[in-house]
């Protein structure tokens, strides 16, 4: 499905808003848009501001039309009836899996739960789901390096749910048999965190033997604040971007243009998009030595499947 296609439908199922779109001359630094280095763009869609919401960047590479699927990313949940009723007024897909919780998919195979129930907090969604090899294992890095509460764990069902406060999103970890494949539709993950900490954590991923994919780095937006990131990757290789708090508050205030910018490129471009999902935590929560604000994850979509 183009971009044009896939914007319309976050739109008009989940009632989400475009917040802001940017466009890139030449790949990120820190491969924010995966592993291309021509010209990109990103539009952050969501259910309020950045600062206090889920988000989803849909992340459009010019001339990329394909992207593999792989076993890494398991779903997104929410609590949205309204979400549910708009998916069947546009005919979309929907298979309840169990009761009052309906699987549907996106263009590429994307699996989301929507929980047919008005949400508690003003943000719907309620946890996104990994896939993990070795649950211990994932969970002395998420918890133990990385600072996450363990909210529930399951030994039998192989699962577990972290998070760094009670009122945001969660992340799930879900134990798999074999190994995790990202593809080429992998995902990332992010937190926010004062920029002073960023050196800090860099040092303790060296000193516990760690993955850095990309060391500390300064990435740019044209007209807009420039951000400090460190990448990682857990375990199963699951990416994961720590970017500086203050700065990035500035970066992701809502344009009021952003919809308009959108508007005019779907008339003159032929989207092809990928998507990176934000999950944007209302208050600050310990990592280490870090404040959470802010946790996104990367779903590039194929968009030539169709529904």
């Amino acid at each position: 499905m183009r971009g044009g296609s896939i914007q319309g439908k976050l739109k008009s199922q989940c009632k989400d808003k475009i917040l802001r779109h940017e466009e890139f001359e030449e790949g990120c630094k820190a491969a924010c848009n995966g592993p291309y280095d021509g010209k990109w763009s990103k539009t952050m869609v969501g259910f309020g501001p950045e600062d206090d919401h889920f988000v989803a960047e849909l992340t459009y590479n010019y001339g990329i039309g394909d992207y593999k699927l792989g076993n890494d990313f398991m779903g997104i949940t929410l609590a949205s009836s309204q979400a549910i009723s708009n998916a069947r007024k546009l005919e979309w897909p929907l298979n309840e899996v169990a009761e009052g919780v309906f699987e549907t998919e996106a263009p590429g195979g994307y699996k989301f739960y929507l929980q047919n129930r008005s949400p508690l907090q003003s943000d719907p969604v309620l946890k996104v789901t990994l896939a993990v090899s070795d649950l211990q294992k994932s969970l002395n890095y998420w918890s133990n390096l990385l600072g996450m509460k363990i909210y529930e764990k399951d030994e039998e069902k192989q699962r577990a749910l972290l998070g760094y406060a009670d009122n945001q999103c969660k992340l799930e970890l879900q134990g798999i048999k074999g190994a995790v494949d990202h593809a080429s539709a992998f995902g990332r993950i992010a937190f926010s965190c004062p920029k002073k900490e960023l050196p800090d954590l860099e040092d303790l991923m060296k000193r516990e033997n760690q993955k850095i994919l990309t060391p500390l780095v300064s990435l740019d937006t044209p007209g807009k604040a420039t951000v400090q990131v460190v990448i990682l990757a857990d375990p199963d290789g699951h990416e994961i971007c720590f970017v500086g708090d203050e700065a990035f508050r500035e970066l992701s205030k809502m344009d009021p243009k952003g919809r308009k910018l959108l508007d005019d490129l779907l008339v003159t471009k032929s989207y092809e998009s990928t998507s990176e999902i934000y999950l944007l935590p209302s208050e600050k929560a310990p990592i280490i030595n870090c404040n959470t604000t802010e946790a996104s994850f990367l779903l590039p979509v194929n968009p030539c499947c169709q529904h």
